[in-house]
């Protein structure tokens, strides 16, 4: 296979291992870091869990990734970035054990939350951290490849390390705090494996530092404000109208996520270790169709256009989601988690590509920058609304029927507007 063939390439690039090692380290522990602290939030015998809960945690997941992101790029030009992944693992090490012993301990919601915040914010930095190297760990005829293949391994990480979460919780300790210290470990390990590459190899470049940090800031505020007008240019049209649609999709995902966790817990079995299991198989249902829209998309643009294809996702997820979602039932649950893990997906592929085509080169950076804002503060958004519209159980009808009716808004919208 060419990609097993790439991989082989860069892997003889021993700088390069290492710092692939430390990506998928710090992605695993992610994975089992989150898990835990869903595990905890929605399935703990003791704890009594509303939309309004998981709404927080979501909040606490993804809000980090929008405020701090922007931001992270400034302070990883001034910083060594092996340091940032030796200091910010051992950083988030510390502070998921002492998420552990908040969960052990009982403490006030607000307190675990705010541990949480902080674990997830300092993410954002050792993300950020592992990109900006990658350039300096291979040659430039690779780094397309590498570009291409070390973020996908760092998600299939992530998703091993939330399997590796579940199968503990179930099958070895029913202890959330058990998963949280397996997640610390995973990110002290993380640490080590940052202490095997030379310390100023990553960089950056002290001489391409900018002098004053404020000034340095504030430009990236205009460089945002500077993509927004860039977007609302007549020739960027189908960049505007793809970055809207992917935002009023990716809250239709969020909305419905916090629906199939209330239902998995309460409404589609009594037995918590039953729901546990339930959710983590829905979970691997949607990412199922995520790589499904993957193999996908690429036809399908070939044959709709790329605003085409965000069209008929939105279509068919408008017809399939109440279809699948009304009868509240575990088989047609499952379906919808993979319709909709395709849809949403094919979708954000369709409009990454539509960005990349339509926006100029020098904006290209900020405009990605304002999709990452949009992209996370939807999915928070649509978790405070499902909070609001949610029963106990996270049985809705209103709920299913108002997402269809943006799916469907959504198709239309680009059918007539959205094309190049």
């Amino acid at each position: 296979m060419a990609v097993v063939r790439d991989l082989r390439v860069l892997l003889r690039f021993g700088n390069f291992r290492r710092l692939l090692a430390v990506r998928l380290l710090s992605q695993g522990a992610d994975g089992v870091y989150q898990v835990g602290l869903a595990t905890y939030v929605v399935f703990s015998p003791e704890k009594q869990t509303s939309a309004t809960a998981i709404a927080s945690a979501m909040a606490v997941l993804l809000l980090p990734y929008s405020l701090v992101g922007p931001f992270a790029g400034v302070l990883l030009d001034r910083w060594r970035r092996r340091q940032v992944f030796v200091h910010g693992n051992v950083l988030r090490a510390l502070l998921a054990t002492v998420t552990a012993l908040l969960i052990l301990g009982e403490a006030p919601d607000w307190l675990f939350y705010v541990s949480a915040l902080c674990v997830t914010a300092v993410n954002r930095f050792v993300l950020s951290g592992l990109s900006a190297a990658l350039p300096r760990v291979v040659d430039g005829e690779r780094l397309v490849m590498a570009n291409s293949l070390s973020p996908t391994a760092g998600t299939l990480a992530a998703t091993a390390g939330a399997g590796l979460a579940f199968a503990v919780r179930l099958l070895v300790s029913d202890s959330d705090a058990a998963v949280v210290l397996l997640g610390a470990t995973l990110y002290l390990c993380g640490a080590l494996a940052a202490l095997r590459i030379p310390r100023e190899l990553l960089g950056p470049d002290p001489a391409l530092v900018r002098p004053r940090l404020t000034a340095a800031l504030s430009g990236t505020l205009r460089d945002l404000a500077a993509g927004v007008r860039h977007l609302a240019e007549p020739p960027r049209r189908a960049a505007a109208w793809a970055l809207g649609a992917m935002t009023l999709m990716r809250f239709c995902y969020g909305a419905l996520t916090v629906m199939v966790l209330m239902l998995c817990r309460y409404a589609l079995t009594s037995d918590e270790d039953e729901g546990l299991a339930l959710l983590g198989l829905a979970l691997g249902v949607s990412a199922a169709g995520f790589f499904a829209a993957a193999v996908l998309t690429p036809w399908a643009v070939e044959r709709l256009g790329a605003g085409g294809w965000i069209a008929g996702c939105a279509a068919a997820a408008a017809v399939l989601e109440p279809a699948l979602g009304l009868p509240f039932a575990t088989g047609p649950l499952l379906a919808a988690a993979f319709v909709l893990g395709l849809t949403t997906q094919g979708a954000k592929i369709s409009t990454d590509t539509i960005v990349q085509s339509s926006v100029d080169d020098g904006f290209r950076g900020r405009v990605f920058s304002v999709y990452d804002v949009l992209f996370n503060i939807a999915f928070v958004g649509a978790a405070a609304v499902a909070a609001l519209m949610l029963p106990s159980d996270g049985r809705s009808v209103p709920l299913v029927i108002t997402v269809a009716a943006i799916y469907a808004t959504v198709a239309t919208a680009m059918t007539r507007f959205g094309r190049p």
